[in-house]
């Protein structure tokens, strides 16, 4: 799994970037929790979502964000973060110029980082959050939101609340031509310890009937 350091806002990046072998594959950026709780690009959620990236075909990110492992820089409340993943989509779309599909996955702090960053670049195709902090951030930015997504909530989550985050996911459908895809598993508190694989599953089921649909408005238009 090639490590890769590449150019942030306040200095040198870390990172794990699986290249497909695939032309054209479509790419994945994939975020990770709050540095402050420990928070890392090896957290066990975001290490799943990246390696079902990789085996369904894509070339996917996942990076250190500034000041955590390797990556230069200090903590900087959300903002900096933001243009920490920018910059990782940026060395993505340099590497692979040809890719037309573009995917934002973020799990807790990560969903929070990946929805903002989706409101700045238009070229996102499509966007999975697990357990965005919808209890401690305003999620009011995704107005409108610019395309349809899947959004998972634990039953048990108290750091992020269902509650909460289905509050987001009511507003967001009534936007038009957006459609949240919302699964809420029961048993599940915020860290999903037992429910990885069922995460992992879940983004691929949202995936392929997203690419389905993709493939089908294509079709049309042509």
């Amino acid at each position: 799994m090639p490590e890769v350091m590449f150019a942030g806002p306040e200095g040198r990046l870390e990172g794990c970037y699986h290249h497909s072998e695939n032309a054209n594959a479509p790419l994945a950026l994939v975020l990770h929790p709050h540095p402050l709780h420990g928070g890392t690009m090896n957290n066990r959620i975001t290490y799943t979502m990246y390696r079902r990236f990789q085996e369904m075909g894509f070339s996917v990110m996942r990076f250190n964000s500034r000041g955590v492992g390797r990556s230069q820089g200090r903590y900087d409340g959300g903002i900096g973060e933001i243009s920490d993943a920018a910059a990782a989509l940026d060395w993505m779309q340099m590497v692979n110029p040809n890719s037309t599909e573009l995917w934002i996955s973020g799990y807790s702090f990560g969903a929070f980082v990946g929805m903002q960053l989706l409101m700045r670049r238009p070229e996102i195709s499509g966007w999975i959050s697990i357990a965005p902090p919808a209890n401690d951030y305003d999620f009011g930015f995704l107005a409108p939101c610019p395309c349809s997504g899947l959004m998972i909530a634990g039953g048990k989550d108290t750091m992020a609340p269902e509650g909460s985050i289905r509050k987001v996911v009511e507003k967001l459908n009534t936007q038009k031509n957006v459609t949240v895809d919302y699964r809420i598993f029961d048993q599940a508190d915020h860290i999903f310890a037992k429910q990885a694989d069922l995460v992992a599953d879940a983004l691929e089921d949202h995936v392929l009937v997203r690419q389905a649909e993709f493939r089908a408005t294509a079709q049309a238009a042509g």
